[in-house]
């Protein structure tokens, strides 16, 4: 009898690291999936803004572009640096404006609606820019374009700038 409970007990300790060295590795693969989760997001998020654009500014698709790309960008960086992101100082220009075009594209006013987004999107991502700069100019057919002289200026004035990245 008592052999058995010394057996159980080995076999309920083995269980127990088992499970929780499971857990370790599908906590980290759940990070990885829900960060591309996040990306898928929001690509879909700017696939639908692009097609409410194209679709003469129904505002369907551009709400909804604008919930998926929102939900994408806080999965991927997370909740807590959305916010962080959102709620800058030097942001809330931006943070108001894209909020406010997201109220007037839901009230049913999409055109202003965008402008606002549009501007506030600039705002927001504009320490982007020289990232995203030096990635188009690293694209092989791509980055020929990006590399002559006139576009090339105009990336080397901004790539001072800082970057939030």
């Amino acid at each position: 009898m008592n052999d058995r409970k010394s057996k159980l007990s080995s076999i309920f300790a083995i269980m127990v690291i088992f499970l929780s060295m499971s857990m370790l590795v599908s906590e980290r693969m759940i990070c990885e999936n829900v960060v591309k989760i996040g990306l898928g997001l929001t690509g879909f998020g700017v696939f639908f803004s692009f097609l409410g654009i194209i679709f003469f500014f129904d505002k369907g698709l551009l709400a909804m572009g604008n919930i998926l790309f929102v939900s994408g960008l806080s999965l991927t960086i997370g909740l807590k640096s959305t916010l962080q992101f959102f709620m800058k100082r030097q942001n809330f220009k931006g943070t108001i404006s894209f909020g406010s075009g997201f109220f007037f594209v839901v009230i049913g006013w999409p055109i202003i609606g965008m402008i606002l987004e549009s501007y506030g999107f600039i705002v927001l991502f504009s320490g982007f820019w020289p990232t995203l700069a030096v990635f188009l100019q690293k694209i092989p057919i791509l980055g020929w374009v990006f590399q002559q002289p006139y576009i090339r200026s105009l990336f080397d004035r901004y790539r001072g700038k800082r970057v939030p990245v």
